[in-house]
């Protein structure tokens, strides 16, 4: 049968309409009582002031609708036997969603503590949003959730990600209409061209749209229906709509649009995998319109309340205080019939089970919301495959990303028939030098295609959108699911996904914390085509500052790596894609830069995090007088170009070269893990002498980093000061004060004794400055003893 004429699907049975309104009854219940009680669960005695919560948290607005979607999901993942996941994309119905799991048995099984009968019952209630207990939002102590409900947007793009590579998964997505509003959601909608019907699962949309937000109606409730149509159908989807208030008739509706849309997934599939049709099909989309807080209060206080943006939180507010807001609570509570729900042991009657799943297909039990349980080793190949030769420091160059490329490409090959590796990104990736993978699998594009057009693959496993909000959606369903990936971005551009990171660094820390959750693969990124060679783009293309903004997050969750040169970079991803449940940021450049460390120095150096660079210095076993520390390929470019000129210049004086790799290693051990006690701290940079650091990224960072250490006085720290534009590669250094000639005019001011004695070479390094001006204005490019520049020549 064709995916256009398959049949009606059957009208839902009597009995069956009995139980699934059982369910969701018991599930509203339960969400009403979590916000409301914290004693009396099943109201065995008249609701008194005192079974209320002294403070009233927690969203019922959308819980109902929610209900409504767990309750007919429980249905047809039971009736087909599927292996489902669902992302609440309206995350602060957390009520619904934790009544669900409750219901099913999975809360009791991760919480042993909340039994399922009337004890339990009262746990659940008294622990939400109450201090001790859980938050208000779908979390990461939900079970069955990859979704933080704390910030709107990324639902579909995660449901999307959890379902590449699973072809046997079904991920339905509950988008809200709020949520629909955010730029994120928007784009997101276009990753049905990138879904596989072959190697990927199904993701089935689910649009609720119950006409509010906090204060507000939402745009989609208020469109035509013919123009939401039309909007959804130009994203490529086809609607199917639910709508209503009547219980029955929207779970009539409900069951007979679930099973018409799950047969369409059904039929693209197979004529996909066993037709070998290769048109990009048009996936199902379920638009459910049912009013805002149904089943709540009609009307409080001489004020509408339900189908209004009243109900999106707490409804009644004064219960404690008000006698009236008591009776109200109290019938709304009883309108559920709580005594044909639950037993007298407050355990649910079968009747509300009967629609329920059993063991891991169970929503709250589904091992893909817990991903550490399915996540494999990385099959790295060895990285002397493709270090780079280096004989002796400064001799030859390589494009770092390009050698990169070449182990992603392998990682890519040696993960083909598992499936389980993808590399992300906003149409960048050969930009970012890493087109070998393309060797390997070519780019995931399911729309059309024209003569000319390279590398599209209806199979790929390069994931390319001009969306960095999609591409970070994406990657996180995807790791959050059991896999792993890379996502290589523009350094400027990746600030985009800022309130993203936040959310997957919180959703990291909250884990880590929870036994039951297995540890996920970390959220790798590599920020290239960054700060000091924007070439052709210039300023709109320079901000080193996502680094700045992950170290204040969580510490024992992000790392953030600048590799100085090829191997080093190699030998920081090699670490960054075996570990688990962390943010890794590397910073490395896509341009020709020069090879300091042999793969075996490189890894050992990685692993110590920050370094003195012997061979660079002119210590000769003394104590320095000056020390010339850097962090990123550019600043130590800079750095040893200063150092030979300090040993030409000034042959006496004793100059250490500190490398630091691991921007963390720089705080106080006991602010982050990485970090170095006083007395390594001491040790490496001294307690007394002047520092000068050149950093990849903004100065006041490195202070930030550094303030309590001892010789923090002495620090003195030049890199990116917001002065850009399209210029020569030298002269960004030069304007921003990191040149070579600067950081020796900086050792000259810093060191006691150099300001007379040294106040020629200051001049001199004055005047290359000068010379320089006028030269690339002259000639469009670096001067001759810069751009000709290496270490040996």
């Amino acid at each position: 049968m064709s995916a256009d004429t398959q049949q009606a699907p059957a009208p839902l049975p009597d009995d069956e309409l009995r139980t699934l309104d059982a369910h969701w009854r018991a599930a509203n219940y339960l969400s009403v009582g979590q916000i409301y009680l914290m004693a009396n669960p099943l109201l065995t005695e008249p609701l008194r002031p005192e079974h209320v919560k002294p403070r009233l948290l927690g969203h019922w607005g959308t819980s109902p609708g929610l209900n409504l979607v767990h309750t007919h999901l429980n249905r047809v993942i039971r009736a087909r036997d599927l292996d489902a996941l669902c992302v609440w994309g309206p995350g602060h119905g957390g009520p619904a969603v934790v009544a669900g799991s409750w219901l099913e048995g999975s809360y009791t099984e991760t919480y042993p503590d909340v039994t399922r009968d009337a004890a339990g019952m009262a746990r659940l209630f008294k622990q939400f949003s109450f201090p001790g207990g859980v938050p208000s939002h779908v979390a990461p102590e939900t079970p069955g959730s990859i979704h933080e409900g704390g910030e709107l947007g990324y639902s579909l793009s995660h449901a999307y990600g959890a379902a590449l590579d699973n072809p046997g998964l079904l991920v339905a997505c509950v988008v809200g209409d709020g949520e629909a509003e955010t730029g994120p959601l928007a784009a997101s909608w276009h990753s049905n061209k990138f879904l596989d019907p072959v190697h990927d699962g199904a993701v089935l949309p689910i649009l609720h749209l119950n006409g509010y937000k906090i204060a507000n109606p939402t745009v989609l409730a208020r469109l035509p229906e013919h123009e939401l149509d039309d909007l959804l159908r130009g994203y490529g989807h086809d609607p199917v709509h639910v709508t209503g208030d009547d219980p029955a008739a929207v779970h009539r509706a409900m069951a007979q649009a679930m099973d018409s849309a799950l047969d369409r997934i059904a039929a693209i599939q197979r004529a996909a995998r066993e037709e070998g049709v290769s048109d990009r099909p048009r996936w199902p989309v379920i638009v459910l319109r049912t009013p805002k807080g149904w089943t709540g209060p009609a009307e409080v206080d001489g004020l509408p309340v339900e189908g209004t943006w009243r109900s999106h939180q707490v409804p009644l507010s004064a219960v404690r205080d008000s006698p009236d807001h008591l009776r109200q609570l109290e019938a709304w509570l009883r309108s559920y019939r709580p005594e044909e729900l639950f037993d007298g042991h407050g355990r649910p009657v079968p009747d509300v089970l009967a629609c329920v799943p059993e063991g891991a297909r169970r929503l709250g039990a589904t091992p893909h919301a817990n991903g550490g349980l399915l996540v494999r080793e990385l099959p790295l190949p060895p990285l002397e495959r493709y270090a780079v030769e280096v004989d002796k420091p400064g001799a030859t160059l390589h494009e770092p990303t390009r050698v990169l490329g070449d182990l992603l490409e392998d990682v890519m090959r040696a993960t083909t028939d598992r499936r389980d590796f993808r590399l992300v990104g906003p149409d960048e990736t050969a930009s970012n030098r890493l087109q070998a993978v393309y060797a390997a699998s070519g780019k995931a594009w399911q729309a059309g295609t024209l003569e000319g057009d390279e590398h599209l693959d209806r199979h790929g496993r390069v994931m390319e959108i001009l969306s960095e909000h999609t591409c970070q959606g994406w990657l996180e369903g995807y790791l959050l699911t059991g896999r792993h990936g890379l996502f290589s971005c523009y350094e400027a551009f990746v600030h985009i996904v800022d309130s993203m990171v936040n959310q997957h660094v919180k959703w990291l820390r909250v884990t880590r914390r929870l036994p039951w959750r297995a540890p996920i693969a970390s959220l790798n990124y590599l920020l290239t085509s960054h700060v000091w060679r924007q070439d052709h783009n210039g300023f709109s293309h320079q901000d080193p500052g996502f680094v700045d903004h992950i170290l204040n997050k969580s510490p024992e969750a992000v790392r953030v790596y600048l590799p100085p040169d090829a191997n080093t970079l190699l030998s920081v991803a090699d670490h960054a894609l075996r570990s688990r449940d962390y943010v890794n940021v590397i910073v490395a450049g896509k341009q020709p830069c020069f090879d300091w460390l042999s793969m075996d120095q490189a890894a050992v150096h990685c692993a110590r995090g920050a370094g003195i660079w012997e061979w660079a210095g002119s210590e000769n076993g003394g104590e320095p007088d000056v020390v010339l520390a850097c962090a990123g390929d550019v600043p130590t470019q800079e750095v040893l170009a200063a150092t030979r000129l300090l040993r030409r210049h000034l042959p006496e004086l004793a100059v250490r070269v500190v490398n630091v790799v691991d921007i963390a290693r720089l705080m106080p051990s006991e602010e982050h893990p990485h970090g170095m006690t006083d007395f390594e701290y001491d040790g490496l940079f001294t307690a007394d002498k002047p520092v000068v650091f050149a950093y990849h990224g903004y100065p006041w960072l490195i202070h930030r980093l550094a303030y309590r250490r001892t010789g923090h006085k002495n620090l003195h720290v030049r890199g990116y000061k917001e002065i850009g534009s399209t210029t020569t590669p030298f002269d960004m250094v030069v304007r921003n004060d990191m040149d070579r000639y600067r950081l020796v005019m900086d050792v000259v001011d810093r060191v006691p004794g150099l300001a007379v004695r040294a106040a020629g070479v200051r001049q001199r390094m004055q005047d290359a400055r000068q010379r320089h001006h006028t030269w690339i204005r002259e000639h469009g490019t670096d001067l001759p003893e810069v751009a000709d520049w290496s270490w040996d020549g």
